[in-house]
């Protein structure tokens, strides 16, 4: 392959935080990377300098003549009441027939793209803008969190725009169920260096682990063998008959010194734990007749629905089709334009909304915010260290909690008024997107605390990982109505998924009956099917790891080139396997 793009010796720093200190780049026009780090490791800093947004201290980043790069600028202005199509004509320069023919693809229609691109709802505006990025015809995408703010159908479309993309990409994202099925590469941020491996997100973090095991081993071995030497020196330099060898040994035991191994340690996995709240069983809430909207706008309405307490619940559906507005009715926030719901007695109801931070007075202090809300919750207050553990899992360390709200970004002014909501002893906890501005170790601690969250959770969240850890019910809301989902997340996807093949969608699963049903004699063809993929998944699952160690030592092109025919072969393999059982 032909190299699209180089860096050499990127030397940036922001104070006395060093981001890229010396670290040489190279990226094939077919690549496919997955650029992965802590929250503030520099992955954002480093696609910004790639594209020449942001200056270096020292280094050069070269694009190779006539390249393309493109990127989904998320700033990018709608003027007036300019249309949808409009907008992509006015941004790209393409004529109405490309663009319309493009934004289909995102199942953006005619009706939409004759709407005011301003009055769309943020996850249409998300897909103008990815249509804006891909009539520009790029060479490589740089994608920095794409699927922030995007339904679950306009991900699958992105997932499937990407699979038949000519060209390579870049992209950060928190979703990491999104960067294992789209990037077979790994970029790793961090420590002021970028680390590149030829595999998955997955197989990457493995060899890792592996790799700072072989390390801390070997360095046991070398530390022992360094006190061995120390006491022999010791021991043996003031008698003159000895007094050679230990000179000897104290030479060995300078150059024992140079082989002790560096290894690279992150940041602590974060851990969020919940305030305990009130256990009941029972119902807790209750919908009848129920009409959602705005002002006079009618959005959804429901038949009846009964919510037992203890489940958490995803509310399901596309952008712009009520989601939101049926999480801020239930909270209180709007009043019902029809019928009614109750919440059970005594239950305290907390939302977390994507506007809820703009309320904040600027000069309110980080730290004070959560204390106060800590304090406000009832019961006993939680100990100071387990707020200032839920602060540090929020990535709010140190000075960064005497910061003033009216300094924070955006990103960490949600993530502040999460960190109250949390603390506040809320029975029911509603959550709009809460995953946005978090990266993926601190997703993955807050959907084990919801697991373990005795209380009620409602919540949207385009992260499928996410998702089908923490729901044990679903509702889904669209053209005009909400009511729960009969079957589980995944049929709810692999329903999405058949749309968006164009095909028609599988009917939805009626509910279990109360009577128990024969049992069908089993398929003995399909028994031996699925035996014979079981056991290729098992050869393959081998051959991966063993690939993936031997490549954790060097890179070899002919076994990196195995490796990506291993994985691709497994994710089939799985694929029918699921399909079949």
């Amino acid at each position: 392959m032909t190299w699209i793009l180089k860096a050499r010796d990127l030397h940036k720093s922001y104070g006395s935080k060093e981001i890229l200190a010396g670290c040489d780049l190279e990226v094939d026009e077919r690549d496919r990377i997955a650029v992965i780090g802590r929250n503030g490791a520099g992955k954002s800093t480093l696609l910004r300098v790639l594209l020449g947004q942001e200056e270096l201290d020292a280094g050069k980043v070269t694009i190779r003549d006539g390249a393309n790069l493109a990127w989904l600028r998320q700033d990018e202005r709608f003027e007036g009441q300019e249309t949808a199509l409009a907008f992509l004509e006015r941004a790209t320069g393409q004529p109405d027939w490309a663009c319309a023919q493009l934004a289909a693809d995102f199942h953006v229609l005619n009706d939409t793209l004759e709407k005011p691109a301003c009055a769309l709802s943020g996850g249409w505006q998300t897909r103008l803008r990815l249509c804006a990025m891909l009539l520009r015809e790029p060479d490589m995408l740089i994608l920095d969190e794409p699927t922030n703010y995007l339904d679950l159908r306009t991900l699958m479309l992105l997932e499937r725009f990407l699979d038949g993309f000519r060209g390579g990409w870049l992209i950060v994202s928190h979703d990491r169920g999104f960067l294992e099925r789209t990037c077979p590469q790994t970029m790793e941020v961090g420590g002021g260096q970028i680390r590149s491996f030829p595999g998955r997100v997955p197989a990457w973090l493995t060899a890792k682990v592996e790799r700072r095991a072989a390390a801390a081993a070997t360095n046991a071995n070398l530390l022992a063998k360094k006190r061995d030497l120390e006491d022999f020196v010791a021991r043996n330099k003031a008698r003159a008959s000895t007094a050679t060898r230990a000179s000897s040994k104290a030479k060995e035991l300078e150059k024992l010194t140079d082989r002790f191994l560096d290894i690279d340690v992150d940041d602590p996995d974060p851990h969020i734990r919940l305030p305990a709240c009130e256990t009941r069983k029972g119902w807790a809430l209750q919908c009848d007749q129920l009409t959602v909207g705005y002002g006079t706008r009618e959005v959804a309405r429901c038949d009846v629905i009964d919510f037992d307490r203890g489940h958490r619940c995803a509310v399901l559906g596309d952008n712009g089709q009520g989601k939101t507005t049926v999480l801020r009715t239930l909270a209180g926030q709007l009043p019902p334009l029809s019928g009614q719901f109750r919440w059970a007695q005594g239950l305290r109801v907390g939302l977390y909304a994507q506007d809820v931070y703009s309320a904040f007075k600027p000069d309110m202090v980080a730290e004070d915010h959560l204390f106060r809300c800590a304090r406000e919750a009832p019961g006993q207050n939680p100990p100071r260290q387990e707020v200032l553990d839920l602060a540090g899992a929020l990535l709010f360390r140190g000075d960064d909690l005497q910061k003033k709200v009216g300094v924070l970004s955006g990103g960490e002014r949600a993530r502040l008024c999460l960190g109250g909501l949390l603390l506040g002893r809320f029975d029911v906890l509603l959550l709009d997107e809460p995953t946005n501005h978090l990266d993926v170790e601190t997703v993955e601690a807050l959907a084990d605390a919801l697991v373990e969250f005795p209380g009620t959770v409602l919540f949207t969240s385009h992260d499928r990982a996410f998702t089908a850890k923490v729901a044990t019910r679903q509702i889904e809301v669209g053209d005009g109505r909400f009511s729960l989902f009969p079957g589980d997340y995944a049929t709810y996807c692999a329903q999405l998924e058949a749309e968006s093949d164009g095909q028609a969608p599988p009917p939805k699963p009626a509910e279990k009956p109360k009577t128990q049903a024969i049992a069908k004699p089993p398929d003995k063809a399909k028994q031996r099917a699925m035996e014979r993929l079981e056991k290729r998944i098992a050869e393959l699952t081998a051959e991966r790891k063993a690939l993936e160690e031997s490549l954790a030592d060097g890179y070899d092109a002919q076994r990196g080139q195995r490796l990506a025919a291993v994985i691709a072969e497994l994710d089939q393999a799985e694929a029918e396997w699921l399909k079949q059982a």
